[in-house]
């Protein structure tokens, strides 16, 4: 494991607007070994506070090579027309929905980083760790975050070839 126990990036998006080039956008990714299946996307939407949400870290590592999802948050790899490699994201709430194309590269850096700090596989571990380390009565700590209903698989071995 990583001695440091958090990850962050600011990473730039395009939200698909159907026949239209599509509007550019921001988002701020953060992870935290203390929620290790967890990655927070929020989206800076104009002056807004941003609008957050929680992705399943193998939800997102699985992605980058096959679909993967369903319901609420759906993810697939893609070429745009220009031949840049994407992450599509797709996102359902009972406010609406939203498709956004991340570039795969910066996604899979700090997908990859991630990786560094909490190993595929040993997301369990540091849940425990924080656990016993969580002051009685906190009520804050959960230890089954988010989770996509997905077996999770080793991709760490994957990420770095995605890099290049």
């Amino acid at each position: 494991m990583n001695s440091s126990n958090t990850v962050a990036a600011e990473l730039g998006l395009r939200l698909v607007v159907p026949e239209h080039d599509g509007v550019p956008l921001t988002a701020s990714l953060h992870y935290r070994a203390e929620d290790p299946y967890a990655i927070r996307m929020a989206f800076h939407v104009g002056m807004d506070e941003p609008v957050e949400w929680i992705f399943a870290r193998d939800l997102l590592a699985g992605g980058m090579t096959e679909p993967a999802g369903d319901g609420d948050v759906r993810v697939w790899p893609a070429d745009t027309p220009t031949g840049q490699r994407v992450l599509n994201i797709s996102l359902s709430s009972p406010f609406g929905q939203a498709h956004f194309e991340a570039p795969l590269t910066a996604l899979a850096g700090f997908l990859l980083r991630t990786f560094q700090v909490i190993p595929a596989g040993r997301e369990g571990e540091q849940a425990l760790h924080s656990e016993r380390n969580c002051p009685e009565g906190a009520g804050t700590y959960r230890l089954q975050p988010c989770r996509s209903r997905e077996t999770p698989r080793k991709v760490g071995p994957i990420l770095p070839r995605l890099t290049h």
